[in-house]
């Protein structure tokens, strides 16, 4: 790995949810590499809904502490925080693509962070938009 790779909140969420089974395996795996190489970057969207989904929406949720442990660690890492104008250029890649805001915000930080990868499952695999390519790390081999 040389190049950034940015995660999508589902990438996160599932490396914390053990009850995942194989999702959380090949994300906890993809987090790992990711620690050990330093080349992981997040945005202040994928943090913001990390903490809504893993203490309201697992069955297993995370406590408020160690939600905030959690993110304390991920701060560690190159952090892209939205901007007003972001949302300007989200809703022109919307429209380009025709994806959800939610995704374009995500597909407008990876790419301002010069991420070449974005890891998702909510996206077309192989796809690229701009100068992103989506891959999702839950695919079959």
């Amino acid at each position: 790995m040389s190049d950034k790779y940015f995660l999508d909140t589902n990438v996160l969420v599932y490396a914390h949810d053990r009850l995942a089974r194989e999702k959380h395996e090949r994300a906890m795996t993809l987090v790992e590499q990711l620690w050990s190489t330093g080349l992981g970057v997040l945005s202040t969207q994928v943090l913001q809904e990390f903490c809504a989904t893993v203490r309201r929406k697992l069955a297993q949720p995370l406590s408020l502490d160690d939600t905030q442990r959690v993110v304390r660690q991920y701060l560690a890492w190159e952090v892209v925080v939205n901007r007003p104008t972001d949302v300007l250029q989200a809703i022109e890649i919307e429209a380009r693509y025709r994806i959800s805001f939610w995704d374009a915000l995500i597909l407008n930080s990876a790419e301002r962070s010069g991420a070449t990868t974005l890891y998702t499952e909510d996206l077309s695999n192989g796809q690229m938009y701009g100068s992103v390519r989506v891959v999702n790390p839950f695919r079959p081999s």
